[in-house]
């Protein structure tokens, strides 16, 4: 069976942007240097963010709890975690053909890289490096890398020049922020951005929103804790009420009419996990109802359907629902990618398909087979 990785994480290499500055950005663009003794991330002399190792998988192999892997730079994590020839045997080893890859120090969505620098001009040339790095490392591995290209949000009619670019270079969907209007741009909610769904349903680019893909989402982790907790339980409860507040882009999609406008539109909920999805789908229903029944009548299907039709989610750790095989079919068992998440906190590593084998081995061998690979291998055409 070919198993398809649907999220995963490549921690960028300290050259990623300089070896690729374009003739007079060679100083301009972010590199690493240490302030203080500690490796950060720079543009310009201003520091933009530590330099981590964007893993929690040491170099033997082992696991750690996030908040001890924070002071890790990546001469410290597993080397697959920034070395593709690593992460393909590690891949080999793990039974998994082909994964979807998001970043790190550029922000989950992309977004770190609005508010790196007022100059357009430069913020450009930094996701065009970025997102040329990611072509090639997707030509390099013949489509056994998926890396999802990020967007300049700031700018509606940038991201659509640039989801063309990528879609020419044969990538095969884009990674947006979920709050552009952080960066200054107008909500998802507002046609603004109807531009960017149609040359996104036209050249069949699936839209890509992953937990805590923006400052909002992140300012919100940092308060969802109580202060007085462990240290350790900080991240449990933050990452934990991440992967709900994707609940949110699915609702505001739906209410928002885009799916009317673009029928063809694809989404992906990325790291959110299934099991809290049918309550929002009854949810969605009930409350606009209740809310808005004169514009829940302008919708040309229910908000659920919306879901069902056009949005995709990732399962990887999930196994107490007691019938997962009726938690998918509620969700939609052609809606359900897997997903592994090496080498983050919550990743499945060393053994992805042993640790939820058993659960697996409970569902029917057609839905396996969908949620393993023939999902993903269809929304990215592999």
């Amino acid at each position: 069976m070919r198993v398809i990785d649907a999220d995963t994480h490549m921690t960028e290499r300290h050259d990623l942007f300089t070896s690729r500055a374009p003739k007079g950005f060679e100083d301009r663009v972010p590199r690493v240097t240490e302030v203080d003794g500690v490796p950060m991330w720079t543009m310009e002399g201003s520091p933009l963010g530590p330099a981590r190792a964007g893993g929690v998988i040491d170099r033997e192999g082992n696991k750690f709890p996030f908040e001890e892997t924070k002071v890790w730079g990546i001469e410290r994590v597993h080397q697959a975690a920034w070395d593709p020839e690593l992460r393909l045997q590690v891949m080999d080893e793990c039974g998994i053909h082909a994964q979807v890859v998001y970043p790190n120090a550029v922000g989950l969505g992309g977004q770190n890289l609005a508010k790196a620098t007022d100059d357009p001009a430069l913020r450009r040339v930094c996701v065009e490096i970025y997102n040329d790095s990611m072509a090639k490392l997707q030509d390099w591995s013949a489509d056994r890398f998926l890396p999802m290209p990020v967007l300049p949000a700031w700018d509606v009619e940038e991201c659509v020049r640039e989801a063309e670019r990528v879609a020419a270079m044969g990538m095969r969907g884009v990674n947006m922020t979920s709050d552009p209007q952080d960066a200054g741009s107008p909500d998802l909610a507002s046609r603004a951005w109807d531009p960017l769904w149609e040359v996104c349903a036209d050249l069949d680019l699936p839209v890509h929103f992953h937990i805590g893909a923006s400052l909002t989402a992140l300012n919100f982790y940092g308060q969802y804790f109580w202060p007085s907790l462990h240290d350790n339980m900080k991240p449990a409860v933050g990452g934990s009420m991440l992967f709900l507040n994707n609940a949110r882009m699915i609702i505001n999609s739906a209410y928002a009419g885009i799916f009317d406008r673009f029928p063809k539109l694809k989404m992906v909920s990325v790291e959110s996990g299934i099991g809290w999805i049918p309550f929002i789908l009854e949810t969605m229903d009930y409350e606009v109802m209740e809310n808005a029944p004169e514009q829940a009548a302008q919708l040309a299907k229910t908000p659920s359907d919306y879901f069902r039709d056009h949005w995709y989610a990732t399962f990887w750790f999930e196994t107490n629902h007691g019938d997962l095989q009726r938690l998918i079919d509620v969700v939609g068992e052609d809606r359900v990618m897997f997903e592994t998440d090496f080498p983050h906190p919550t990743c499945l590593y060393p053994d992805p398909l042993g640790t939820v084998g058993e659960v697996l081995d409970t569902l029917r061998p057609e839905t396996k087979r969908k949620v393993l690979g023939d999902n993903a291998a269809a929304l990215y055409r592999i």
